[in-house]
């Protein structure tokens, strides 16, 4: 009997939580008979009610709910690893609280992995929200498409079904500072995407702020690409060449008895550009730098406070 875990992470979701379990519950009905599923939620250091309201789901059905309370706010894909590492399904899937991603999609996810794709992908082909949420988004997944990884899907994803295989390995890598979605297809597993519409969240407000995006899109270039490396490279070796030629045509001056050009004002402007770079350089080199040390320290990515 194939059983098919539901790792939910959840942060500030008191209110999606009723509504969410219960169209997954509604959804069950559409898997055959035979399907065992569990759900395994997290609480990823939630200080509203949200503890409280995934143990009223878990007083319903006490068998197949697991619930997870981390000691503090890690991070959705930490929590997500945090869920991965619990769940016991031949299969897993992952699914938002906030029901912007359609359960119903999980039947077709599920029908691909009995064909044996280890990897199936919902990914966003268009999204119900408009303004600059949308427009981050076709951005972010533009650039990682063209400088990251070219075999992902466009539009971006966060809803995906994965073998237990997938899940172990993910787990057993613990990887911090990257992108999890991404890291299950950097694995090189062929998979299907099936394309939807995001829909616009209703209920609650999203804690997916613009620093955390700002973080993930970092995070993402940085364990997935050497761009940031190699364009300082480039820039640099250009700008060397630049300077090299400008002092050939002083010395050449000079040899010739002409008068040094008056150039004081591009002269600053060149070293003030010079200096910006070199100083935009040294943060991209410590970003790097950052990511190996937090690495080194072999801290957990998240501690678990209460298991019920």
């Amino acid at each position: 009997m194939p059983k098919l875990s539901i790792i939910i992470p959840c942060y500030y979701n008191e209110e999606n939580i009723p509504v969410t379990t219960n169209a997954l519950l509604a959804n069950e009905a559409s898997f055959p008979a035979d399907v065992t599923i569990e759900y395994v939620l997290v609480d990823d250091g939630s200080k509203d009610g949200t503890l409280r309201e995934l143990l009223k789901f878990k007083s319903r059905y006490p068998e197949r709910v697991h619930v997870l309370e981390l000691a503090g706010n890690v991070g959705s894909y930490n929590a997500i690893v945090a869920g991965m590492a619990q769940a016991t399904g031949d299969c897993a899937v992952i699914i938002t609280a906030d029901m912007q991603d359609p359960p119903e999609l999980m039947l077709q996810m599920y029908e691909y992995w009995l064909k044996g794709f280890k990897l199936v992908i919902g990914n966003r082909q268009d999204r119900e929200e408009t303004g600059l949420q949308q427009l981050f988004a076709a951005t972010f997944h533009s650039i990682m498409k063209k400088i990251a990884l070219a075999n992902i899907p466009d539009g971006g994803f966060d809803f995906v079904l994965f073998d237990r295989q997938i899940r172990e390995q993910v787990v057993k890598m613990q990887e911090r500072n990257s992108n999890l979605f991404y890291l299950m297809v950097w694995l090189g597993y062929p998979y299907v995407n099936i394309p939807y519409i995001r829909r616009k969240r209703e209920i609650g407000k999203s804690r997916w702020t613009l620093t955390k995006k700002i973080k993930l899109f970092i995070d993402s270039i940085l364990s997935f690409s050497y761009f940031p490396i190699r364009a300082i490279s480039i820039l640099g070796l250009l700008l060397g060449g630049v300077a090299t030629l400008y002092g050939l045509y002083i010395i050449i001056l000079k040899i010739n008895g002409s008068n040094e050009p008056a150039g004081w004002s591009a002269m600053m402007v060149a070293f003030l550009f010079v200096s910006a770079f070199q100083m935009v350089a040294l943060g991209v080199i410590g970003e790097y730098v950052w990511r190996g040390l937090d690495a080194s320290r072999n801290r957990p990515l998240y501690v678990i406070k209460n298991k019920f």
